[in-house]
């Protein structure tokens, strides 16, 4: 028969032995805030220090938002640390005045000033890894939040035992060892170690919609399922293990599908389509990750966005948060950040002839043009190249600005369009718009350069000459 567990520290080390996790000789720098999840953290690692051969060290930061008890939290745990042997770092931050300067909410501006600090006192103290209090509790909340807020499988997931800092340029990572622990295990705990833990006022406050969740939602839940909890953490579970799944095939077909370009990443669109949805999704999701080093502000709405690209043509370009930028290719779609995205063309003044075959000089690099079999022809990935029919276009083509009233026959639709029009549905910034290159024979526009050519100038089964047009910035 299994031996019963009981305590809470059996089922501390119960579920790391579970998960595989052995802290012996480790470093770690734990985060004490005072209240009773953190000190109950705090006092089972303590007693398993000697036996583990634990080097540990307490992490507080005052946040400097409850006044006076602000100041008796942070007294609190630099007492118990002395009397436990154990060295602390504390720490004082206006998270108000940062609030402020970069436009936040107090809850977004204490986490960014919370995990700055802690990851200055890990690299400080050395330590590989930051311990926190987060229970099984936290774990409900967590993944209530991410469900009100919209969240994918890798959300439903919610917590786990080790996973990587949540901002990058750090190779630290977080331990909750707490969490097969709820809140009324850490309480009891304290009790019965004869620990007198700090209270935060604040987390009675209404507003932060944590709080909501644990003080008015979780108990309304309850009351339509009593083993609600116990529910959604199930869910939680299965989601990790597809979740796990999801990650495993990811990396099997990732260096088939995304490559590095230079800042950019470039997703091949064959590769990409022939994979199921809920894969496609997952890749997108990673390069935007390979790009910011994390998923902060990427929301399932994004993801959404940049699924409903894929069916776009060429040409279209679409915007995410921290500035990137997604642009469908003709054999592909790229992924970059804006400062770093291609230059916008510059129109020229007056209409310029061009050299077919040569290359034309532009205010902003240069245009070329070749003519080929059709058997020649060797698609890429790039916006800037384009191949038309050169016994439809004719040979008499000139480059100039978009003018008033343009209108042409946008490929794969069965009717003229007004060139305004078609690069409003595209979502083409204004300097774009006002840069735009426009490739005519005459009257009829053959190509707006990088965006679409005209439905009527293709390159068919019937070609016989394909004239090759390429765009070279400067």
């Amino acid at each position: 028969m299994a031996k019963r567990i009981s305590s809470p520290a059996e089922k501390v080390v119960a579920f790391l032995e579970e998960n595989k996790l052995k802290l012996r000789g480790e470093k770690l720098l734990l985060a004490v805030s005072g209240g009773p999840d953190s000190v109950c953290l705090l006092h089972i690692l303590a007693r398993f220090r000697k036996t583990w051969g634990l080097d540990l060290t307490v992490a507080h930061l005052d946040h400097q938002l409850r006044g006076l008890a602000s100041d008796e939290d942070a007294e609190y745990v630099a007492e118990l640390a002395r009397a436990m042997d154990i060295p602390a770092v504390i720490a004082s931050e206006d998270v108000a005045a940062y609030q402020a300067e970069h436009s936040l909410s107090p809850e977004e501006a204490a986490r960014e000033v919370r995990y700055a600090f802690l990851s200055r006192a890990a690299r400080e103290t050395g330590s590989r890894r930051v311990a926190t209090g987060h229970t099984r509790d936290d774990q409900v909340e967590t993944l209530l939040m991410h469900l009100v807020r919209g969240s994918g499988l890798g959300g439903l997931a919610g917590l786990e035992l080790v996973t990587p800092w949540p901002y990058p340029g750090t190779n630290i990572s977080l331990l909750r060892p707490l969490l097969p622990l709820s809140r009324v295990e850490t309480e009891d705990y304290c009790r019965e170690h004869g620990l007198a833990p700090r209270y935060d006022a604040s987390n009675r406050d209404l507003c932060p919609l944590r709080n909501r969740l644990r003080h008015e939602l979780l108990p309304q839940l309850e009351l339509l399922n009593p083993q609600f909890r116990e529910a959604i953490l199930r869910t939680a579970r299965l989601a990790r293990e597809a979740n796990q799944y999801l990650a495993d095939e990811a990396a099997r077909v990732q260096g088939e599908i995304l490559n590095r370009d230079g800042e950019a990443v470039v997703l091949d669109k064959a590769g990409l389509a022939r994979l199921p949805a809920i894969l496609r999704r997952r890749l997108l999701r990673q390069a935007i990750e390979t790009l910011l080093g994390n998923l902060k502000d990427i929301e399932l709405r994004h993801a959404d966005i940049l699924m409903d690209a894929l069916q776009h043509p060429a040409g279209r370009c679409f915007h995410l948060p921290d500035g990137l930028r997604f642009t469908v290719e003709y054999g592909g779609y790229r992924l970059e950040r804006e400062d770093n995205a291609t230059e916008i063309p510059v129109a020229p003044k007056e209409e310029i002839a061009l050299k077919i075959p040569g290359k034309t000089a532009l205010p902003q690099g240069s245009l070329s043009a070749r003519i080929l079999r059709p058997a020649e022809i060797k698609l890429k990935d790039d916006p800037y190249t384009t191949y038309l029919d050169l016994d439809k276009t004719g040979n008499k083509l000139t480059v100039r600005a978009r003018r008033r009233g343009d209108r042409f026959q946008p490929l794969g639709l069965g009717q003229p369009k007004k060139v305004a029009e078609f690069m409003r549905d595209a979502r083409l910034p204004r300097a774009a718009r006002d840069g735009a290159l426009v490739i005519c024979n005459g009257e009829q526009i053959v190509w707006l350069a990088g965006l679409r050519i005209d439905e009527r100038v293709k390159v068919t089964p019937r070609t016989q000459r394909v004239l090759r047009l390429r765009l070279e910035m400067a």
